[in-house]
């Protein structure tokens, strides 16, 4: 029963002193608040909402998408390009875009799991689109490279730009890509001595201009050789490993 009255006391305390304690004190500062609460620092592009918590927040519904396309709905360069293209539909931000990791971290993240989830998420919420969902689970191929969720995404609608086979081998990339990284752990280059690098390598654009023979054929010294015999002057170690020259940093 003490107890209880010291509570009582201490609460009245503290509720007198707040109302004659002067607005200016610190304490009933909302963003001194903020700073209690927050989790960590915010990237150096979102550094400005450091003391604005409601920018991206709402209470008791947490981040809202329709905050984070006040400001960024008109950003064409993300929604011209092929490989972001797909932000102009996308519903959700946070699953991807993670903030309060500190200064020196970019705010995203892909998860392809995540990206998966959300497109079913509105399959399922688009009656239109409920048998297309149950195909979609029924039919896709299994991979062991990727995650069932994961098996539902088409690669080719964000990654065709980067294909590098030239759809020689269609648009099934998880066949042999994994989301993580793009190099496969089992993947094995033909012999050094092979001729045949131009059936899958194709050459860069300057290879095409004056540049090859004034100065390409010339560093590696191959005044003769033509673009498709790449053998000619390049190693099988990295591109920029020239014979006969060594590492080769263009300027």
């Amino acid at each position: 029963m003490k107890g209880k009255w010291i509570y009582i006391v201490a609460s009245i305390l503290f509720v007198v002193l707040w109302i004659m304690t002067s607005s200016e004190f610190a304490l009933k500062q909302p963003s001194t608040w903020q700073r209690l609460a927050e989790p960590g620092q915010l990237s150096a592009a979102h550094a400005h909402l450091e003391n604005n918590c409601a920018a991206c927040h709402t209470s008791f519904t947490g981040i809202e998408t329709s905050k984070c396309i006040v400001c960024h709905a008109n950003n064409e360069s993300l929604l011209q390009r092929q490989p972001t293209s797909f932000h102009a539909s996308i519903s959700s931000c946070k699953e991807c875009h993670l903030e309060h990791q500190g200064r020196g971290k970019r705010a995203t993240s892909m998860d392809h799991v995540m990206l998966a989830k959300i497109g079913l998420r509105q399959l399922k919420d688009d009656d239109i689109n409920s048998e297309l969902m149950t195909w979609s689970k029924l039919w896709v191929p299994s991979h062991a490279n990727i995650t069932p969720d994961e098996v539902v995404l088409n690669c080719a609608t964000c990654h065709s730009n980067d294909d590098q086979h030239f759809q020689l081998f269609g648009q099934d990339c998880a066949q042999c890509h994994a989301t993580d990284k793009w190099t496969i752990a089992e993947f094995r280059h033909p012999s050094p001595n092979s001729m045949d690098c131009a059936q899958c390598h194709q050459a860069p654009p300057s290879h095409y201009m004056m540049h090859f023979k004034m100065i390409s054929a010339r560093v590696a010294s191959r005044p003769h050789a033509r673009v498709d015999q790449c053998f000619q002057c390049h190693q099988t170690t990295s591109w920029n490993d020239i014979l006969g020259s060594g590492w080769y940093k263009h300027h």
